[in-house]
């Protein structure tokens, strides 16, 4: 099975950019270990590490169907945080980002007729609605909050991680 150079390309950038969320995330979950807020700390070092995941499902794939790969320049995350509702606004307009990209390559995928990378990207499309949704309505909460009150949203973590 082969895979257009084209769709091969857009998968490798792919690889970069779910790289550069996890480094984002990563940097992110410092943030809040830094202000001893360990179940945000927590929520976006779990969030690296599905991007991460995310990323290495992008590497086999182009493996498994014997496209080249080239693994991308990853951009330096963003350092400076004002705060905490602009991390959730960053991870959301990153995540938003994050299902465009993924929505061009199923749209590259459909228009080649690729059918196994319409099935492999659509858990993508999937996971997107997940992360997207989980994004904002943590930003929600948080702008309710506001950062006076940041231990209650530790509180709600730690209810949502009980739940799961």
């Amino acid at each position: 099975m082969r895979i257009s150079e084209q769709l091969a390309k857009m998968m490798n950038e792919q690889f970069g950019n779910e790289m550069g969320a996890a480094m984002q995330y990563m940097q992110i979950a410092t943030y809040f270990d830094g202000r001893s807020l360990p179940k945000f700390a927590e929520f976006f070092y779990a969030q690296a590490v599905e991007e991460q995941e995310h990323a290495m499902k992008f590497l086999h794939y182009l493996l498994d169907v014997g496209a080249e790969v080239s693994i991308p320049a990853i951009a330096a995350p963003v350092y400076e945080i004002p705060d905490t509702a602009a991390s959730f606004q960053m991870s959301l307009d990153w995540e938003n980002d994050v299902t465009a990209q993924i929505y061009a390559l199923m749209d590259r995928a459909m228009e080649e007729k690729d059918y196994a990378a319409q099935a492999f990207l659509q858990w993508f499309v999937t996971e997107q609605i997940e992360e997207v949704a989980s994004m904002e309505t943590l930003l929600d909460v948080v702008k309710r909050v506001g950062d006076k009150n940041l231990f209650m949203i530790e509180s709600y973590l730690t209810r949502e991680e009980e739940s799961a």
